[in-house]
């Protein structure tokens, strides 16, 4: 009997120490009065939001393995099966159309090397089944190694075997 009565007391104790601790974090509170937003900006209740409808599935593409290939790093010749370096970029307009390829032309193993932009429809992508595979440059190695170096953040001169090229119009013109 006696160790139910300690029980007791202990439980009595533990709540009025949770009381005791709840009315301190209120009193700790400062008073309604002394908030120093005017009445017209204090917080209102919002209205529950209602979850968005869930959105419909996305569309789904499959591209056979022999349909498509990437291009970045994919060695590139010219029709004389001459080397003509290896695509380091793709210049893409403002619909997303790719527009130009960035070469990485000459040097060896990356020591004189340049980089040179050229018309995207310069490339024939017939042989890219296997990534051994290269694109096809329809331009010679002299005329690729008389284009202007392509440095970023200035604009593009692009090689094309035409010279139909319009212009990359990235300012809004």
């Amino acid at each position: 009997m006696r160790t139910t009565s300690i029980g007791l007391v202990a439980i009595a104790c533990a709540g009025f120490a949770i009381a005791a601790a709840s009315a301190a974090d209120e009193s700790a509170a400062p008073p309604a009065a002394a908030n120093p937003q005017p009445p017209a900006q204090q917080q209102t209740a919002t209205p529950p939001v209602t979850p968005a409808p869930p959105a419909p599935p996305a569309s789904v593409t499959i591209i056979g393995a022999k349909e498509a290939h990437g291009v970045l790093g994919r060695d590139v010749r010219s029709a004389k099966n001459e080397d003509m370096g290896h695509i380091v970029d793709v210049i893409v307009d403002r619909s997303g159309s790719p527009r130009a390829a960035i070469i990485d032309f000459g040097g060896f193993l990356g020591v004189g090397s340049r980089k040179i932009a050229v018309d995207w429809n310069a490339l024939r992508f017939g042989r890219v089944a296997d990534k051994s595979d290269a694109i096809t440059l329809e331009l010679t190695k002299d005329q690729v190694k008389a284009a202007p170096e392509y440095k970023e953040d200035t604009p593009i001169v692009v090689l094309g075997p035409t010279g139909s090229l319009q212009p990359l119009d990235f300012d809004g013109h």
